[in-house]
């Protein structure tokens, strides 16, 4: 049993070194349908069901330590990489399809709460995972802080995520033959993105990792000392939208330049998922089938308000299928999706997915919010 507060950071260190590593240097199918993120917090949920770690102060206080300072830090890193410049290149069936994929969405969460008649639990499980489900898993991390969110209830958070995601995936690439198709029913012209030039947001060069560090740990500290001052809801929503938008105006400066922020967020991320999974025990699990269910019927009602808006404002395959996949998928699989349409597309699928790390925050905070309104 781990009883030291050091030990157990290492371990949780350990955790989610070796998963990003093994993805990395092997080729294991596995990977394809389950993430680092989601066998990162279920080995970590195992040691903990297990005993390994031993409930004392000093871990409890590693553990609330290390949780507090590396979210907001990670939220500002991530923000970084947003590029308007580029994102207002997309074009305007680009930009339509990405808006109607966000409003869907949140309509598929708020119309299944009210059908499945959520308890306060679900309610806020569902609302970190509509924060999964506008940006990534960083998001859902955020938006379940900040609703209070209890270790247990991210267990089946990932398990539904993990579950509809790789449906979807697998759906909208079996779409991909169809797009002339299903052009021709919405009257759709060939996608405007076929002709555009988007860069990247990312940086060619030494990765100032120390710099990225320190500079995040810095606006950690900032963003929880003005919410001790200032508060809007409570203290850990308060840090959340400080430090997303200090990373939001970082992106308009020099800072968007340095390059290595995106592996340093994606670290820290993953040890968050770690030390949440360290407070989670399997014998928490319930009415996993049913939240699994309610999340197909939430890509259902998505699906159907995409299809109808593609028809209502003649929207191409491509556009409503990159825009659904940049927000459920998120940068792992949207520009693997846009590639099998065309390989220069590859920078619209990722340009798509950064910018849900701005936008799946605050929309996950307003949908959850609504969804816990529900159950009160």
């Amino acid at each position: 049993m781990i009883s030291s507060a050091l030990v157990y950071l290492l371990v949780i260190a350990f955790l989610a070194t070796f998963f990003h590593l093994v993805e990395k240097k092997s080729q294991l199918k596995i990977f394809k349908f389950l993430p680092p993120v989601v066998l990162i917090y279920a080995f970590s949920m195992l040691l903990a069901t297990l005993g390994v770690f031993e409930k004392n102060e000093q871990i409890d206080a590693a553990y609330s330590l290390a949780k507090t300072n590396l979210l907001p830090a990670m939220l500002f890193l991530m923000l970084l990489q947003v590029d308007f410049s580029h994102f207002f290149k997309l074009g305007k069936s680009l930009l339509l399809a990405y808006l109607l994929a966000v409003i869907s969405l949140a309509c598929g969460f708020i119309l299944v709460s009210l059908l499945f008649h959520f308890n306060h639990d679900t309610a806020l499980a569902f609302g970190a995972l509509a924060g999964s489900w506008m940006g990534g898993t960083a998001n859902m991390i955020a938006v379940g802080s900040a609703l209070g969110v209890s270790a247990e209830l991210y267990a089946n958070v990932l398990i539904v995520d993990s579950v509809n995601y790789t449906f979807w995936v697998m759906f909208l690439l079996f779409l991909v033959p169809f797009a002339p198709l299903f052009n021709r029913f919405t009257g759709a012209k060939e996608s405007e993105a076929l002709f555009s030039e988007i860069g990247c947001a990312c940086t060619l060069g030494a990765k100032k990792y120390w710099l990225l560090i320190s500079l995040a740990l810095i606006v950690s500290f900032v963003s929880q000392w003005l919410a001790w001052h200032v508060e809007i809801l409570n203290k850990t929503t308060t840090i959340v939208l400080l430090a997303t938008l200090f990373g939001l105006l970082g992106s308009f400066t020099k800072l968007k330049k340095v390059n290595g922020s995106s592996e340093v967020a994606t670290t820290m991320l993953y040890i968050l998922i770690a030390l949440i999974g360290s407070k989670a025990l399997f014998e928490s699990f319930s009415e996993i089938g049913v939240s699994i269910f309610a999340g197909f019927m939430i890509l259902l009602i998505h699906a159907l308000l995409m299809v109808l808006g593609a028809k209502l404002f003649k929207l191409d395959l491509f556009s409503i299928a990159v825009a659904s996949l940049a927000n459920i998928g998120g940068i792992a699989s949207a520009p693997i999706l846009a590639a099998s349409y065309n390989k220069s597309l590859v920078s619209v699928g990722v340009l798509m997915a950064i910018m849900g790390y701005l936008i799946g925050t605050f929309g996950g905070l307003l949908v959850g919010n609504i969804l816990v309104g529900f159950v009160q």
